[in-house]
């Protein structure tokens, strides 16, 4: 098979004291952390649409980006050179796993039938390289924003047409990611949302789009899927006012229509910003409500109001996220998948993987010190300690329902001081600078 990154050699570790752009400076796969294995730990998963189709475009300039398949002008086989370039990447990245939408892997023909039928050949094509090269599907998912026809949305569209065309798309696309073995499948509403109230029928969209994950629950059972399904959420962007909003909205729809059952959430950290919350708070979120399914790993510019999905640097985010998963015990079957690019001045092929080397080193190294944090416990400490109250007299009866208003009032009557005790941020946050700076 034909190198496409020429110029780029097998990533390795080096440790951190390395000039070598091209090594891991943190990330050593093999290193055990707790007794497994870094790379069991953080289970790295290659996105398909930044990674391998995007071209860098913006909305004020054309794409830049240098590409090894530039100049194929044949879609299909534009498609299959694009997935050997997958593979190739991730061998050098030492990456397992990859994830993607339909209309990532394979060109839309004339109508649906023909759309399926180019999407089977390229996923037999996928399906021989990922044994040839022992590479797993952590997710797919079906495209549902790009193409006009999905102008109004796609399960929560006014046209009943379009309707049936998503519900066509995704029992194809569930078809494909079970043949690939695929561990999750995630939704993600890119148009799933409204612009106005005076044309909107809330209730309905949001009725309909209940319907369709229910049947995409049926049919997975039907054809014998057995992977997570996954919901992304995201406040806005490309809609004014998206259904997805943050984890809290998904939960409570999840239960309204008693989906809480089959679905889990992919958390984007990009996506927490936009919504107002850190990524840790809604990591904590699923997490605390047993909905912590996979997450996209990224940063957002806190100057720039947008999804810019750059990748993550952030050491203060990468151990805090990474302690809540340890507290999850862990992130299997979901994982922790790239969905970054490179900035649009960063065009050249080469930068696709000093972007991964930095992201995977920025996770590994917050791995190790959520490790630390994690076994000695000390945070734990302080928040058990700060609700202590709540473990003993009336905050011990409270918890367990023994007591009603009558009786809070008649204690609240004959307790005359009430003292409370210092949060101690300033020194919590200068602990968590210590593990940073001693790991």
């Amino acid at each position: 098979m034909k190198e496409y990154f020429v110029n780029v050699p097998v990533i390795k570790y080096e440790g951190k004291d390395s000039k070598n752009p091209f090594a891991f400076k943190y990330y050593n796969p093999d290193e055990l952390v707790g007794g497994k294995t870094m790379k069991e730990h953080l289970r790295f998963t290659m996105s398909y649409w930044h990674t391998l189709t995007a071209n860098g475009t913006d909305p004020f300039g054309v794409g830049t980006y240098e590409k090894p398949w530039d100049g194929e002008t044949d879609p299909i086989k534009l498609a299959r050179m694009r997935l050997e370039g997958a593979f190739e990447f991730m061998n050098k990245l030492g990456i397992d796993y990859f994830a993607f939408h339909d209309r990532d892997i394979a060109p839309e023909g004339k109508d649906l039938a023909e759309t399926n039928a180019i999407l089977d050949e390229i996923v037999a094509y996928a399906k021989e390289l990922m044994a040839k090269h022992n590479k797993k599907l952590l997710w797919g998912t079906a495209n549902m924003f790009s193409n006009p026809r999905f102008v109004h949305g796609a399960a929560t569209t006014c046209n009943a047409d379009v309707y049936a065309y998503a519900a066509a798309q995704v029992k194809k696309a569930l078809e494909i990611t079970n043949e690939l073995g695929g561990e999750n499948y995630v939704f993600w509403g890119g148009r799933e949302g409204y612009e106005t109230l005076l044309n909107t029928n809330l209730k309905l969209e949001q009725d309909n789009l209940a319907r369709l994950f229910h049947m995409a629950v049926d049919y997975a059972k039907k054809i014998g899927f057995t992977g997570q399904f996954l919901i992304e959420p995201k406040p806005k962007e490309p809609t004014k006012h998206q259904y997805d909003f943050d984890v809290a909205a998904v939960l409570a729809f999840l239960r309204k229509y008693n989906l809480d059952n089959y679905f889990k959430v992919n958390i984007e950290a990009n996506h927490a910003t936009l919504a107002g919350h850190t990524f840790q708070h809604e990591v904590a979120m699923a997490r605390i409500n047993g909905a912590l399914g996979s997450l996209d790993i990224n940063q957002g510019d806190p100057n720039l109001g947008w999804d810019t999905d750059q990748f993550p640097t952030n050491i203060y985010d990468a151990a805090l996220i990474m302690y809540e998963v340890l507290k999850n015990g862990g992130i299997a079957p979901g994982g922790l998948n790239f969905d970054a690019k490179v900035r649009r001045a960063s065009f050249e092929a080469e930068d696709l993987f000093l972007g991964y080397i930095a992201g995977m080193d920025t996770l590994a190294k917050g791995l190790k010190v959520a490790y630390k944090m994690f076994e000695e416990g000390e945070f734990e400490k302080v928040v058990e300690d700060r609700y202590r109250s709540f473990s003993e007299g009336i905050g011990k009866d409270i918890i367990e329902g023994k007591v009603d208003f009558e009786a809070l009032e008649r204690y609240a009557l004959n307790n005359s001081t009430i003292k409370n005790k210092s949060g101690r941020q300033e020194l919590l946050e200068a602990k968590l600078n210590q593990y940073i700076f001693n790991e």
